[in-house]
């Protein structure tokens, strides 16, 4: 048998290897590589692993120059299923995020659902037991009427997946832009906890020990489906795709999760690894090139739904709720004691060999020879140096401020629309479908970023948000990058967490583009000197290349998660005003920067003028002045200022019943109430506390102005406006409803 030679059961072909996504430059390689033509089923094996979705060939050079190791890291970005940080007392979170993007446009239900069972498994393949879901969500315009199906499609997709698994679901964002018409975003994220004795590594060791798959039957579904369906544009054959959009079962995951986390518990467990894109193919050669060892597999013991499946079919399979698990050789009874408590179908189909080859038989016939480090991350996949120049795009993006002075007498009227705007308004229509509660952990989600107790650790907790304006990062990918990690971080002080980590979701067009890869370089640097700026270094996450279509390519979205600690869950915050007669104080600079403002885009219909700057010393000053604050009960709310600008954030700070009082000065313009320049939060003080309020800011040097006051009823910026807080909450909390049906 060791020197049966390779079996192929269909000729390779220059067809059957574009086929497969592989140019002819990297079949070459292959050819190298191996010494012979590959087999039909070798060359699937590379094409999906060698799919810019399972390879990073394209961006692993960029992705490299981001900090990922230090502060309070266990593992190293990439080296496990997630980032995994210790928050002490011998508990840490493992926590991602990961695009879902064209399974959801093909398929919208399944495509999101899937996207949080595949986020899911990553977290529980660690040890960690999930907590907290999130996701970060990109439409076109919802006049369309492909746009409101995507929509209602994906947050069903998101919604019944979450709360049939039992995980609730806490945080997350919605923008609506025509770029994402035909190419919506779905990046969702995971948040686990585990006792850092309980982490399980993805690595296979020990020659002799036997290889299970633990969970559902493999099918045809999903076959070329997160790595290669992810690996191409949308044309006219989209469509035709549909078959490869993997099906969801949240029930069957819940009894993996715990089957799985119960071996931990009984110490059977090696290692082991979520069956994610590509399938047994990703997890036998990830597994194995981690544990400098190999893999006996015979493909006719994994339990089938289907008949006369062929090796390449097995092989590339994406059926959900699997795990490929390494278990300790003279515990497979124990194991399988474990798997039959839970009704989990557990299947021995193989072993571990030394020599770090993987060798996989079907009907007795050799169709995989290779050694398994060829095939990943860091071995033989390919790491390309690609072509970068500055879009010519840039050039038609100016934008001259007096374009708005006829719209200056209309500043009412403007609040009333931009308080309706999909991107701004309330998205209660959709967090309503989640179900936020479940585990009990949650003790806010109305602020900036959601904040979860951990029962672990009575009296602490975490803060979780996602964050990216991508409007500002097609204006200026490297301002876009680094804004996405500072508002994120913004976020999660604003509801009184320290930020440790992030992890990113990396969506961007064409690589082979080189004005997209100049985005994608030039985010990657923003977000490289925000992170060591915050010192806050990334875990991990997700590069989702060929967001486009024949008719869009979508903005540059460098999507953010964060992840707080809070050291005393008495010492946190809410946005929403909480007293009259409360004293309102802008903190930060008021630049009255409009560029990529939703105000432009609303005027002009067009993304255009300068991203607003940033002044990475005044964003950390205000950081931690504004937890100072908090930690100290100096404040009684905070809100960050984001989309909408000034007036657009006291608004959300009104639907509490409370109003306010504000004067800014005699003339506001259009820039003062709706500019969206960076670093600035509002926070509310008691008149008794505002002595030491001012000595804290004076002491940190942070620049703060007196707005006005806590009032009933109303919100009144004397010279622009007075409108009613019954009439802003109206507005607010029914447009995103009312737009999708």
């Amino acid at each position: 048998m060791e020197n049966q030679e390779v079996f192929s059961e269909i000729p390779v072909t220059m067809e059957t290897v574009q086929e497969v996504g592989l140019t002819e430059s990297e079949y070459n390689l292959i050819l190298e590589n191996l010494g012979r033509t590959p087999s039909y089923t070798e060359l699937g094996v590379f094409g999906v692993l060698w799919s810019e979705h399972c390879s990073y060939k394209n961006s692993i050079k960029q992705l490299k120059t981001l900090p990922r190791s230090g502060r309070r890291l266990l593992v190293e970005a990439g080296e496990e299923n997630a980032g995994l940080v210790d928050i002490g007392d011998g508990w840490a979170i493992a926590f991602k995020i990961e695009s879902h993007n064209h399974p959801s446009a093909v398929e919208p239900y399944q495509g999101a659902a899937t996207g949080v069972g595949g986020i899911l498994r990553d977290i529980f393949s660690m040890g960690a037991r999930p907590i907290a879901s999130l996701n970060s969500l990109r439409f076109g315009e919802l006049d369309n009427p492909r746009t409101k199906y995507l929509v209602k499609g994906i947050v069903k997709g998101i919604g019944d997946y979450g709360n049939s698994f039992g995980v609730p679901t806490v945080a997350g964002e919605v923008y609506f832009d025509k770029c994402y018409q035909d190419n919506p975003l779905v990046n969702a994220m995971a948040v686990g906890i585990v006792h850092k004795d309980k982490v399980i590594s993805a690595t296979a060791k020990g020659p002799g020990n036997p290889v299970f798959i633990l969970g559902s039957r493999t099918g045809r579904d999903g076959i070329h489906g997160a790595s290669l369906l992810a690996s191409r544009e949308f044309d006219e054959k989209t469509d035709e795709m549909r078959p490869t959009v993997q099906v969801g079962d949240p029930f069957a995951e819940k009894v993996l999760l715990e089957a799985l986390l119960e071996m931990l518990d009984e110490g059977v467990l090696v290692g082991v690894q979520d069956m994610g894109a590509a399938g047994i193919s990703s997890s036998t050669s990830e597994m194995s090139a981690r544990g400098n060892v190999g893999m006996n597999i015979d493909l006719d013991k994994v339990p089938l739904r289907e008949d006369n499946m062929s090796a390449y079919e097995i092989m590339l399979s994406e059926s959900q709720e699997r795990m490929l698990l390494v278990i300790e050789k003279g515990k497979e009874e124990q194991a399988a004691a474990v798997a039959k408590k839970w009704d989990v179908k557990f299947t021995q189909i193989g072993d571990i060999r030394e020599d770090g080859k993987l060798k996989i038989w079907r009907h007795g016939n050799l169709v995989v020879d290779l050694d398994a480090e060829v095939l990943v991350l860091g071995g033989g996949a390919p790491q390309n140096d690609r072509e970068f120049s500055t879009p010519k795009y840039f050039k038609e993006t100016k934008f001259n401020e007096s374009e708005l002075s006829d719209f200056e007498n209309q500043i009412e009227d403007i609040f009333r629309k931009l308080l309706a705007v999909p991107t701004i308004a309330s998205k209660k229509w959709i967090y309503e479908q989640y179900d936020s509660q479940v585990l009990t952990n949650t003790i806010s989600i109305s602020g900036d970023a959601a904040i979860l107790r951990i029962k672990e650790l009575p009296g602490k907790g975490i803060a979780v948000t996602t964050d990216c304006n991508s409007r500002y990062c097609y204006l200026d990918p490297y301002l876009g990058g680094m804004a996405a990690v500072l508002e994120s971080a913004r976020n999660t002080v604003c509801v009184g967490a320290l930020p440790v980590a992030i992890t990113n979701c990396l969506n961007f067009g064409n690589p082979y583009d080189p004005e997209v890869f100049f985005q994608f370089k030039e985010a990657v640097r923003g977000m490289k000197d925000a992170c060591l700026a915050l010192d806050t270094p990334v875990t991990g996450g997700n590069v989702s290349f060929h967001n486009e279509s024949q008719n869009h390519a979508i903005f540059p979205t460098p999507t953010i998660g964060m992840l707080g600690l809070i050291d005393n869950l008495e010492k946190t915050m809410t946005p929403k005003f909480k007293n009259e007669g409360d004293l309102i104080v802008l903190l930060g600079n008021q630049r009255n920067e409009i560029g990529g403002s939703e105000l432009v885009k609303l005027i002009t219909g067009k993304v255009k003028g300068n991203a607003p700057s940033i002044e990475l010393n005044e964003e950390i000053k205000l950081q931690k002045t504004v937890l100072a604050l908090i930690q100290d009960s100096h404040i009684n709310s905070a809100h960050d200022i984001a989309e909408g600008g000034l007036a657009i954030a006291l608004a959300e700070m009104c639907t509490n019943e409370l109003g306010a009082d504000i004067y800014l000065h005699s003339e506001p313009k259009l820039s003062d109430l709706f500019g969206e320049s960076q670093s600035r939060v509002i926070v509310t003080v008691a008149p008794g506390k505002f002595e030491q309020f001012t000595d804290v800011c004076n002491d940190a040097g942070l620049v703060y102005f007196n707005l006005g006051n806590v009032q009933k009823d109303t919100l009144n910026i004397h010279h622009a406006f007075e409108v009613s807080v019954k009439e802003i909450k109206d507005i607010y909390e029914n447009a995103l409803e009312k737009a999708v049906h």
